[in-house]
């Protein structure tokens, strides 16, 4: 993922649903719950460009910022035997 990839959310009660593409991305889709404290739990999914398919969990943290959008501080971890982790910031757009 990049700063190419866009992601779009849509939330019914607690639970996260979500696409995404761009970048090196093709077509990816996620799923998850969102907590009372706020932070979402979720399972991703995605195609690259290449034609790889990559899977992994992330907790998300939400902020909301002075001009009412919403920026995610993110920590993930891919599944499989290539089980990097990291961090990302997902802001709207």
């Amino acid at each position: 993922m990049s700063e190419k990839t866009v992601f779009h959310y849509f939330q019914d009660g607690d639970v996260i649903s979500g696409t995404y593409e761009g970048g090196e991305i093709e077509r990816g889709t996620l799923i998850g719950v969102v907590h009372k404290d706020g932070s979402i739990d979720f399972r991703y999914n995605h195609v690259s460009v290449h034609k790889k398919i990559r899977s992994g969990t992330c907790h998300s943290t939400p902020e909301f910022l002075p001009d009412g959008k919403l920026r995610m501080y993110e920590k993930w971890q891919w599944n499989g035997l290539e089980r990097d982790s990291g961090t990302s910031i997902v802001e709207e757009i």
